[in-house]
Order: C-alpha cells, then sequence, then structure tokens
C-alpha cells in the first residue's frame, strides 16, 4: 500500500502522524511511504531522519494522494479535496465533528477516528486519547510549576523552611493521574477529586489524598460507576455538595490543574468565580478542558490571565508541547491500528467484524456512520 505522512496545518498542531521508528516498520512489510517535506520539523524530525529511514519526500498533493493517509487532526477545507474517493484516513477526527465527517463521507473517504475505539484491554496499545492525556497531564503540572512563584517541594534551608506547594487535581482519568504523578515527583502535597470511586484507589496509590463527595442516593452511586471508562453527569444535587467541599480545598490550594471532560458535551464547570476570588494571591489554575468550554469560568483559550490575582493557563492541546515524544506514542498508536484492516499481505481487509474497527469508522462510501 502507498501510505502518505502530511504536515499537520492547523495552527499550534506540532505532532506528525509517522516517525523514523514507525516508518521502517511499514516499509519492513512492503509499503510505500511518501512523507510531505518538512512535515517532521515541529517534532523534531528532519527530513533528512525520514529519507534515512526509507521514506520518500514529496509535497503535500503527492502525500494526500495516497492509498492510505495517516494524520493527527482532521482535514481542513483545503486538504480534503487533495485525497481521492477511496482513500482510507485515520486519524484524530473528532467524532463529535459531524459536519466535518459529512464533508468527509461527501468526498468519498473511507474515514476511522481513533479517539472513538472502546475502552477495552485489545484497544489499548492504540489508545490515543490516552497516550496524548499522559504527556498532557506531565505538561500541565511543568507549566504550573514555571508560573507558580514559589518552590514545589518542602525546602529546610539556613534561611528557614518553605513549604511545599498543596496541588488539587480535579478529574482524575489518565491526565490527571500524571497531573498527581508529576506533582508528587516535585514534591507538592497533593489532592484529588473525581465523580468514580473506582480511581480511589489508583490515587492513593500515587501519594496523592482522595476527596469523597457521599453519595445520597443509589442513583448517584450508580451514575458514578462512569461509562466505557468516562464520568457521566452527576446529578445537581451531588454537584452542589462537591462544589461546597472543593471550593473549600480550592481556598487552601496553591495550582490546581482540571481534567474534567465528557465526551460530545461541554466541560463540567467545576470553577466559579467565586471559588477563584477566595484562592490565595499567586494560586495557579491550569484548565486543560479549556478546548470544550473550560472547567474554570475565567478561563480563555489559548491565554494565560490573571483574575483576582490568581494566574489561569487556558493554553489548549498541552501534549503538542512535548511533540516529540507525543508524536512517537502517537505513531505507534496509528501503527497498531492498521495491523487491524490490513491482512497477513498487507492488503486492505477492513473487518467490521472487529468492535474496534466498527466502532471508529466514521464514514465510507458515502456514508456516514457515527455523528
Amino acid at each position: 500500500m502507498r501510505i502518505g505522512i502530511p504536515a499537520e496545518t492547523i495552527a499550534g498542531e506540532t505532532r506528525v502522524a509517522a516517525t523514523p521508528e514507525t516508518i521502517r516498520k511499514l516499509l519492513a512489510k512492503n509499503h510505500q511511504v511518501i512523507v510531505e517535506t518538512g512535515a517532521g520539523i515541529n517534532s523534531s524530525i528532519p527530513d533528512t531522519a525520514y529519507q534515512e529511514a526509507g521514506a520518500r519526500m514529496g509535497s503535500a498533493a503527492e502525500a494526500f494522494a495516497s492509498d492510505i493517509v495517516l494524520k493527527v487532526r482532521a482535514p481542513t477545507e483545503t486538504e480534503r479535496p487533495l485525497m481521492q474517493s477511496g482513500t482510507v484516513l485515520i486519524g484524530m477526527l473528532n467524532p463529535f465533528d459531524a459536519e466535518n465527517i459529512t464533508k468527509m463521507a461527501a468526498q468519498g473517504l473511507t474515514a476511522f477516528s481513533l479517539e472513538a475505539a472502546p475502552r477495552i484491554s485489545r484497544a489499548q496499545s492504540l489508545d490515543v486519547l490516552s497516550s496524548q492525556a499522559n504527556i498532557a497531564g506531565y505538561k500541565a503540572v511543568v507549566m504550573a510549576a514555571d508560573t507558580y512563584q514559589r518552590f514545589m517541594p518542602m525546602l529546610m534551608t539556613a534561611a528557614g523552611t518553605v513549604k511545599a506547594a498543596r496541588v488539587l487535581i480535579m478529574g482524575v482519568g489518565v491526565a490527571g493521574l500524571q497531573a498527581i504523578a508529576t506533582a508528587k515527583r516535585l514534591g507538592a502535597v497533593i489532592e484529588a477529586s473525581d465523580v468514580r470511586p473506582p480511581v480511589k484507589e489508583q490515587v492513593e496509590s500515587l501519594g496523592a489524598k482522595f476527596i469523597d463527595v457521599p453519595y445520597e442516593t443509589d442513583e448517584e452511586r450508580e451514575i458514578a460507576q462512569g461509562a466505557g471508562g468516562y464520568a457521566r453527569p452527576m446529578p445537581e444535587a451531588w454537584m452542589k455538595r462537591q462544589a461546597a467541599l472543593v471550593h473549600e480545598r480550592a481556598k487552601q490550594a496553591d495550582i490546581i490543574i482540571t481534567t474534567a471532560l465528557i465526551p460530545g458535551r461541554k466541560a463540567p464547570i467545576l470553577i466559579s468565580d467565586d471559588m477563584v476570588k477566595s484562592m490565595k494571591p499567586g494560586s495557579v489554575i491550569v484548565d486543560m478542558a479549556v478546548e470544550q468550554g473550560g472547567n474554570c469560568t475565567l478561563s480563555e483559550p489559548g491565554k494565560t490571565v490573571t483574575r483576582y490575582g490568581v494566574h489561569i493557563i487556558g493554553i489548549p492541546n498541552l501534549a503538542t508541547f512535548v511533540a516529540a515524544d507525543a508524536s512517537a506514542l502517537y505513531a505507534r498508536n496509528l501503527l497498531d491500528f492498521l495491523n487491524l484492516i490490513l491482512d497477513e499481505d498487507n492488503n486492505l481487509a477492513i473487518n467490521l467484524e472487529d468492535e474496534i474497527v466498527a466502532a471508529t469508522r466514521m464514514c465510507a462510501n458515502g456514508e456516514v456512520f457515527r455523528k
């Protein structure tokens, strides 16, 4: 098969869909690989590294004219027409962007969005959400530490003792767990909050304290179990109790990192204006959900702002700030997915009996399968 790797053109996107490592593995299976010139520059991969791996460098048109196109983000208005009907497109295509998926279907593309992969053990190696959230959780703590004007660890010096920073993590998925682990390495005192009770053990195993919000009804307890590895919207009564408890913790926190997302919906509000007002001057909030509306009412997409003396970081897509490793992990995710849609002779063989393939297919033959 001819596989194309175009450069990403969306502003701020620094990742690339293939690395020299994955290209060597593709070539070992007798595929041809065409990489757009300059595609890996922002991920610290020069064209020469791709050439040494055996790839052919070419234009965007050549990369998009391939049988299979591997991308990081969904194609733009100018990129879609470069692909021919029947092209197989694989990437993080945003399953909830019905308009773009409809346009991809009209173009005749067979598109697979890896964010839609089911949360099952067999899909872990191609779980793009986890691989990228892991990196984002790390970067969120590093950015917070850079903005915070005090030490993270406790220090005992000749001039006196410096207290450790108190960090509150809100939302304990993959990003939240990595944020806990990173903040712990930096010596912070950490508390974490999440609607799902099973994560308490994970939180405590990483050395953080879990903030328990009691359940008053069986309905609350059932909803808190989540669905498919994701949180579900909790009843209003529970949210009010959580807000009151977290508000008290926020007053003591030096750094708050929010990661709460609900697929296909606006991010839940976790930090109100009043909570920000109650925080200590110089405190830091990192709103990792800013692209989906934000967990903090005062965060602004793409900006770091100061409100009531609190620094609020609203920089989206934090994995792009660790582009080399983010690309390496993402490229391996794509490679593992390719193994599901290629047969032993490395020809295209889309098996819709495979639940991963079926769940990730967005469109084919002009038909949309997921919105």
